[in-house]
């Protein structure tokens, strides 16, 4: 069994998402952040030396880096993987390791500054116009298709869901962007998608 240790509001529910559209059974394993700190608990620790989430338990492993987590999952399970023309599966590699290596960075860096308040502000609208690069450029890549590498959804999909949920939560992805928008509202509507958020519990990006 495919154990998840899934923190609350976090990356995790990209890898719950996965194993839905995949059809593999799992088990949840559910930690709650500290709501001062907004921090993981302790607890996961005891999992793994970094105290991250997700971790993924699965063939004696345990697994972090939600990459390599979906890249597991997806050589396990039957579909969601890249597509078979070479473009597109390149497109597919960039987009697995661009969710992660650039979009989150600096989305990270903007709940820094928020949290500095008054000291953080000159550096919030800097900030945002390096976002707005990303989500230009996420847009045009939406131009023509509905998914990020091709007609159909993939891994690469799940893996920039999360940052561009985040994006919209507090990153300027708003009606300046009707690609990424409706793009948005397809994978929330997904039924896998919504049995992960009945298996997660409640994520505040959805």
């Amino acid at each position: 069994m495919i154990r998840v240790h899934h923190l609350e509001n976090s990356r995790s529910q990209r890898v719950l998402w996965l194993l839905e559209e995949l059809g593999l059974p799992y088990e949840v394993i559910r930690y709650e952040r500290n709501p001062k700190t907004m921090l993981a608990p302790p607890e996961l620790r005891a999992v793994h030396p970094l105290g991250k989430s997700p971790i993924l338990e699965d063939e004696g492993i345990k697994l972090i880096e939600t990459g390599a987590i979906v890249e597991h999952l997806v050589r396990k399970g039957d579909g969601f993987g890249p597509p078979d023309d070479l473009p597109g599966m390149l497109l597919w590699r960039q987009f697995i390791h661009y969710a992660e290596g650039s979009l989150m960075p600096p989305l990270l860096a903007l709940l820094v500054v928020g949290r500095l308040g008054l000291l953080g502000r000159p550096a919030r609208k800097p900030l945002l116009g390096m976002f707005a690069q990303h989500l230009r450029y996420l847009e045009s890549e939406l131009a023509t298709r509905d998914w990020f590498t091709g007609d159909a959804i993939t891994a690469a999909d799940v893996m920039l869901s999360f940052p561009l949920e985040a994006a919209a939560q507090r990153a300027g992805l708003d009606g300046r962007y009707p690609k990424l928008q409706a793009w948005l509202q397809r994978i929330h509507a997904r039924p896998a998608y919504q049995a992960a958020l009945a298996r997660g519990g409640p994520y505040a990006y959805a």
